[in-house]
């Protein structure tokens, strides 16, 4: 249920902030983002890291590795890791700290319009002066990078990840309901339908964490009007009641009344939602290939292992994306606080960015860098490696989650709404009338 309280204080701290962070720009807390070679000795000292992943990631855990190397060669130095892996939490905390001019040497972010207000004040190093500095600018993938930009191209965060998105399904169900690969977006809703006549769920959907269901409310608007239509929308300057927003309304309303989802959806968990599909009673899954692991190797469930695979985003008539162009996230990125900056930082950064890709790729995971090859795992199923090779044919428009994209409390409403859409509680024009609302009241 909506918690109005809630949401009311969230949007009163966020808007507090804010507003405090607009009154300490030009502040001079902030040191010179593109001064990214700084002279100095290398004094080591403890820096500490504010990051918003799980503490038993691989990123955590390479690169706390790594930093016991570097402390090896250089007595003194430490790397703080001060974990908050909830995203909200963590936003609240982050949020509050860069108000008050102590955010720590290293940060996640997204490319929000909160961080780009930062960079523009001058307290992010500038990332594209960073790793030409290192020599290290043509090692990363363009889309790694792109993910990470601010709207005007501008780059002040590095990424760790790499992913690709897909649709993963079960050709044994869909052919026993006699459909194929959807071609289109519109594509879906006979789908579901088929396999609901057969008695087969169509779609398996972590509803419960609301991010799942928003990156569908993202593709119709990304096929038809490309990335720029979110851009605009976060800053008020587009509508949920233009075109392509209500394009993606009436779309998912349309997968609704056709029983897409399982039952009770909003209520299932991720691993639940993922079980579904593994073991075979849901037809379609949408998850990136961090899920590698359960997905593509020995781990998935030998009575639907061969049946298992993927399709990429599918387009719609007269779509203005390519077809290898889709939701291909990097990851929150890292900032790096220029008042903080030191040699030290940069000695340190300049060890970590070098030796990271070769410690990632070799648990099997996509490095942002193309420089090192992803190690297969022994149990692989051929669709690993299929998965590891799309990468290489990633087109340079993505497909941006818009939850990284809105502001947290037009985006807590999204999700909200967004179930009530699919469940059939509310019209396409309810929806709409409540987002325009919401939108106006929270980016102005």
């Amino acid at each position: 249920m909506f918690n109005v309280k809630r949401t009311a204080t969230w949007v009163a701290m966020t808007a507090a902030v804010t507003l405090a962070l607009t009154s300490c720009a030009g502040s001079g807390g902030g040191g010179d983002p593109t001064d990214v070679n700084p002279e100095g000795e290398v004094e080591p000292r403890e820096i500490s890291w504010l990051l918003s992943r799980p503490a038993d990631g691989g990123v955590i855990t390479a690169m706390q590795q790594i930093a016991d190397e570097y402390a090896a060669d250089h007595p003194g130095f430490k790397l703080n890791l001060i974990t908050t892996p909830d995203r909200p939490s963590y936003i609240q905390k982050y949020e509050t700290l860069a108000a008050a001019n102590k955010l720590p040497e290293l940060f996640d972010t997204d490319a929000t319009p909160f961080a780009q207000k930062l960079a523009e004040q001058g307290r992010m190093i500038d990332v594209d002066v960073l790793l030409d500095d290192l020599g290290m600018a043509d090692d990363y993938r363009e889309a790694a990078l792109n993910y990470q930009r601010f709207d005007d191209g501008s780059l002040y965060m590095v990424p760790f990840e790499f992913q690709l998105e897909f649709f993963w399904y079960n050709s044994d169900l869909l052919a026993q309901a006699g459909v194929e690969v959807p071609a289109t977006l519109d594509d879906f809703a006979p789908m579901c339908e088929a396999l609901r006549a057969e008695g087969i769920t169509p779609i398996a959907l972590d509803g419960a964490d609301g991010w799942p269901l928003e990156r569908y409310m993202a593709h119709y608007p990304f096929r038809q009007a490309g990335p720029e239509y979110i851009q605009k929308l976060k800053t008020g300057e587009a509508k949920f009641s233009d075109a392509p927003g209500r394009a993606a309304v009436e779309w998912l309303y349309g997968l609704g009344q056709a029983d897409c989802f399982q039952e009770g959806f909003s209520a299932t968990g991720y691993a639940d939602a993922q079980a579904q599909f593994t073991s075979g009673r849901a037809a379609v899954y949408n998850i990136g290939t961090w899920e590698l692991a359960n997905l593509a190797t020995e781990n998935l469930d030998a009575s639907v292992r061969d049946a298992v695979d993927y399709f990429t985003l599918p387009t719609i008539d007269g779509a203005v994306t390519a077809d290898n162009e889709y939701v291909t996230p990097s990851g929150i990125g890292m900032a790096i606080n220029s008042s903080t900056y030191d040699p030290l930082v940069r000695d340190f950064l300049a060890f970590a960015l070098e030796r990271y890709p070769a410690a990632v790729a070799e648990t099997g995971a996509l490095s942002p860098t193309t420089d090192v090859d992803t190690a297969i795992p022994a149990d692989a199923t051929p669709l690993y490696s299929r998965a590891i090779e799309q990468a290489g044919d990633v087109g340079s428009a993505i497909a941006m989650p818009w939850d990284t994209q809105l502001d947290p409390a037009t985006n807590t409403r999204l999700q909200q709404e967004l179930t009530l859409l699919v469940q059939g509680d509310i019209t396409p024009d309810e929806f709409i009338e409540t987002m325009d609302a919401a939108l106006a009241e929270n980016v102005g």
